[in-house]
């Protein structure tokens, strides 16, 4: 693995070795997602709380999805003009305040205002790992370490349902929003005492919104971009309609336990995890392009089975659990794979690059999950057929990119 000749960031980057960088931007980047996952247990208990209707209660799933995917908008061009750490700094100060904010809301109103602000917190441990990934390396080495970080990105599914479970049942819902702003404090400490700075300010008196202008008018002409980010919108979004509709499905509808659905949520984490790990052999075999595809494929086909058995009335847990996990997992493939096609040619605009796909994906899941839960009616149906929708729309644009590439 090489690092690019960049002088910038080759001294930042020789204080730590490719494993350290792993696990310091992996860490960082589940700052967010713990955020969504950890208090999904204590769902329907937070509608209880709040005299709120299960409906209105994923509102505040969906203003979180929202307002990670716009302020990516601002922090990505922030991190290309100021350096990757002050950004940082910044978005989980606000994290850890709004967590707080969130644990003492008294109404639905409070709740989602704080959740606005825990996501524009939240953007810049989304914006900026994937964004020092391309400062570091590039090509296969880029591939790799974007895999890793998905490995331990991963691990937030597997690990914060659980812990929330605990907490929850300890502190009520209000306690996990508390145990989130001990998290946000703690990454705070870890930006500020061990992760070094990766791309020197840049000086001038340009105004900022020039460069977010000219920045994103760059990346949305270049249609290679755009149908690469949109593909991978599409695959992380099957997800996000699961996050935001499961609790009430498997409790619901299925009867479990919250600790029962933190187990079941933890088995899509563990197929993904191990996916991940196979990406680089994949990509290396097939190429970025093909391993794409072929993950689309296998990943509309399993989700489209479950759809389709479901339909016919085989109401079944276990084959429910089985189809979305191998969909899910195969995320593991696709997810990094079109991240480092996407900003493979933007190394001068990383951070913009990585916000602008980033808010594809979030501003995309919250579209979709506003729609699915128009149609949500406490069964597994409207859940399953959002997921199959978005991941045939995903193969779509990956077989339509797959063939432009054979024709240039």
């Amino acid at each position: 693995m090489n690092l690019d000749a960049n002088s910038s960031t080759a001294p930042a980057a020789a204080n730590l070795s490719f494993a350290r960088w792993a696990t310091l931007l992996g860490l960082l980047t589940a700052v967010g997602p713990f955020a969504i996952d950890m208090y999904l247990p204590a769902l329907p208990a937070l509608a209880t709380s709040l005299a709120i209707s299960s409906r209105d209660a994923q509102i505040s799933v969906m203003a979180f999805f929202a307002s990670l995917g716009a302020g990516q908008l601002v922090v990505g061009p922030m991190t290309d003009r100021w350096g990757r750490r002050r950004p940082m700094l910044a978005g989980l100060a606000a994290y850890t305040v709004a967590s707080i904010g969130c644990a003492t809301a008294p109404s639905l109103e409070v709740l989602v205002v704080m959740r606005v602000v825990q996501g524009l917190g939240a953007c810049a441990c989304m914006v900026t790992p994937r964004a020092v990934v391309r400062d570091l390396y590039s090509g296969a080495a880029a591939a790799r370490l974007m895999s890793v970080l998905l490995t331990i990105y991963s691990v937030s599914p597997i690990a914060a349902p659980l812990l929330g479970s605990a907490v929850a049942r300890w502190g009520g819902w209000r306690g996990v929003f508390f145990a989130l702003s001990i998290i946000g404090a703690c990454g705070l400490m870890l930006v500020a005492l061990v992760l070094p700075e990766t791309r020197v300010a840049r000086s001038g008196t340009r105004p900022l919104w020039r460069d977010v202008r000219d920045g994103y008018a760059e990346l949305l002409a270049d249609r290679e971009f755009v149908a690469v980010a949109m593909l991978a919108s599409m695959s992380v979004s099957t997800f996000f309609v699961f996050v935001a509709n499961s609790s009430f499905v498997y409790t619901a509808h299925f009867g479990v336990s919250p600790t029962r659905y933190a187990a079941l949520f933890a088995v899509n984490a563990i197929v993904l995890v191990a996916m991940s790990r196979l990406t680089t052999g994949i990509a290396a075999r097939l190429g970025l392009r093909r391993a794409i595809l072929v993950g689309s494929s296998v990943q509309t086909l399993a989700f489209a089975c479950v759809l389709v058995l479901f339909w016919l009335g085989i109401d079944s847990l276990a084959m429910m659990v089985v189809g979305l996990a191998i969909g899910f997992g195969i995320n593991g493939v696709i997810v990094p794979s079109t991240f480092v096609l996407a900003m493979e040619r933007h190394a001068t605009r990383a951070g913009s690059a990585s916000a602008l796909i980033g808010t594809f994906n979030f501003a995309g899941g919250a579209a979709v999950v506003a729609m699915v839960s128009a149609f949500a009616d406490g069964t597994a149906l409207p859940m399953l057929a959002g997921i199959c929708t978005c991941a045939l729309i995903a193969f779509g644009l990956a077989w339509r990119s797959s063939k432009s590439a054979q024709k240039r």
